[in-house]
């Protein structure tokens, strides 16, 4: 597909598409998390992989997890310190979230909030969205909306003047029995 709007491509996520636009770490393919399958199939993505759930701000978060009241405690501190921001937490997810989306593990969701304004709004439109990075499994990710319309024509992208990202992962950490693990040290220092 074209590069496209921004009210184009709020239009076509709520309507199911696949839909890509820039974060504040790297350019998301992204759609509604009851599609989730549609991102796996594109991206010739393993199911050992799981997508991250997106979301417009950091309150809209707590629906889409399950934990004992100090469990969210401290999932809140870290969210109030870190988020918005290139951090994804992996924590346990309610029954709010498709398995399609963590295939191997349902019982586990990564959940991250952008530091980016546009990507805030659209999420905030279309409601939390199910995403990745732009590319295909393997391949370095696309950090330019004008390759990732070419590499993937079924998707809609937001337009390039939106364009701004750091082009670097956002760092993962996982709550544990013992705590928080760090999963990836990407962007920003956790912890």
């Amino acid at each position: 597909m074209p590069l496209v709007s921004i009210d184009r491509l709020i239009q076509k996520a709520i309507e199911g598409h696949v839909v890509s636009f820039p974060t504040d770490t790297l350019p998301a393919l992204a759609v509604k998390p009851s599609q989730s399958e549609a991102i796996f199939q594109l991206k010739q993505r393993s199911y050992e992989k799981p997508l991250i759930l997106m979301t417009g701000n950091i309150q809209n978060i707590w629906q889409y997890v399950t934990g004992t009241p100090q469990e969210l405690k401290n999932w809140q501190q870290i969210a109030n310190q870190y988020l918005p921001g290139a951090l994804t937490m992996v924590l346990p997810a309610s029954d709010k979230i498709p398995p399609t989306m963590n295939p191997l593990n349902p019982q586990s969701i990564g959940v991250r909030v952008p530091n980016n304004q546009i990507a805030q709004k659209i999420l905030q439109q279309t409601g939390a969205l199910a995403t990745t990075s732009a590319n295909l499994s393997g391949e370095p990710a696309l950090t330019k909306m004008s390759a990732i319309a070419g590499k993937f024509p079924s998707v809609y992208a937001l337009d390039s003047l939106w364009e701004n990202n750091s082009g670097i992962a956002s760092s993962v950490i996982k709550w544990t029995e013992k705590g928080w693990q760090i999963i990836r040290q990407g962007q920003i220092k956790i912890i």
